[in-house]
């Protein structure tokens, strides 16, 4: 005789409660309504291909130029050791060095590699700045010089 342990009980009826509370229809991935398979109607263009991600650090100057769509060149900072920090009280911008990354929201393990994205809090010279530009896509670093 085929014994059926307490704990897969509980789990059939678990799961068995959570399709109830649903009360639409659930379609798969891929399908109409009806039921019908979605093929898709071409393939990806080379215009549409993604790139891998710059990950600028600190460091000594390091630019990559590459040709994009229309024929025009995007520059990708690799490494950089200086920034555009702008002082919003004084109203002016001046060439800073930076120091190390403080913070970066946009992936945690990046403060621990030193990667500068869009968005990180960065140590400079004139002190705690944030990255206003995107350094893989502009082939620059703007900042601006936060308060305190």
């Amino acid at each position: 005789m085929f014994i059926i342990p307490n704990h897969f009980i509980y789990e059939q009826l678990l799961m068995s409660l959570i399709y109830m509370s649903y009360h639409g229809k659930v379609m798969p991935k891929g399908r109409r309504p009806s039921g019908a398979k979605i093929k898709k109607s071409r393939k990806k263009r080379r215009r549409e291909i993604g790139r891998p991600p710059a990950e600028t650090k600190v460091g000594e100057v390091k630019v990559k130029k590459r040709r994009v769509m229309g024929g025009n060149y995007k520059l990708s900072v690799l490494l950089a050791d200086y920034a555009n920090v702008t002082d919003k009280k004084a109203g002016t911008t001046k060439k800073a060095k930076i120091l190390r990354v403080l913070e970066n929201q946009a992936n945690r393990d990046f403060k621990r590699r030193g990667i500068i994205t869009k968005g990180a809090i960065i140590e400079t010279e004139l002190g705690k700045a944030i990255v206003t530009s995107r350094p893989g896509q502009d082939g620059v670093i703007n900042a601006v010089l936060l308060e305190g």
